[in-house]
């Protein structure tokens, strides 16, 4: 049975922007979460043993189709994902998570399941960054010195995911704190690998183009 979502008000934590791992294995489909992922759910870290059932459990209805597909791929084709939707904790409280997840590979270079990490991006979870701050202050200082490169990171993040500039710099960091990388490096590669691999279909450069050609006329005006 799933959790039921608070109609009367959708609330966040109040606790600064939360970043969490998880793995899953083919093996006996097992499940491992990190303890803020564990917390994101409602949980106490060790309280239970995340499953399928109970991660599905906790999506919020109008996402659940979506996310149960996205596991299928996930556990039959070990394919790998991104996601942006809602999780319901366990106070039927709604978070905003984007979930990225990539195929684990044995020695061999075979699948042996899927690793990734939870990002609650919630709108409130803006409003408290006390305990982020020392964060914040080195990376905006090294923003300064490599504003360029970052910012062409902040911007794909903005196009795929379809969030604000503030959200796509807090995963940044968050990807640079948690992979130990620094910052300039991190938006570096990132920017390298996505000009290199991503591949943008017919259909959507040739909206692109028109975009372009016509921004400079007022979308008010016939």
């Amino acid at each position: 049975m799933g959790v039921a979502v608070d109609s009367a008000e959708v609330r966040g934590s109040n606790a600064p922007p939360q970043g969490g791992s998880f793995r899953f294995y083919l093996d006996g489909q097992r499940w491992q979460w990190s303890d803020p992922v564990a917390r994101m759910h409602g949980y106490q870290p060790g309280e239970v043993t995340p499953t399928t059932e109970l991660l599905l459990s906790h999506k919020h209805p109008d996402d659940h189709a979506q996310i149960a597909a996205l596991f299928e791929k996930m556990i039959h084709a070990g394919e790998p994902f991104s996601s942006k939707h809602r999780i319901v904790d366990t106070d039927r409280r709604i978070h905003h998570v984007i979930v990225v997840g990539d195929r684990m590979l044995d020695e061999e270079g075979q699948v042996i399941g899927t690793s990734g990490y939870y990002i609650d991006v919630t709108e409130t979870l803006e409003t408290d960054l006390r305990d982020f701050n020392t964060a914040l202050i080195g990376a905006v200082a090294e923003l300064e010195r490599s504003r360029a490169v970052i910012e062409q990171a902040k911007g794909a993040l903005m196009l795929v995911y379809g969030i604000s500039s503030e959200r796509a710099f807090g995963i940044l960091i968050w990807r640079s704190q948690h992979t130990n990388t620094k910052l300039r490096i991190l938006a570096e590669r990132f920017v390298e690998s996505l000009t290199a691999e991503a591949m943008l279909p017919e259909s959507f450069r040739a909206r692109f183009d028109h975009l372009l050609l016509t921004a400079h006329k007022d979308p008010t005006e016939d």
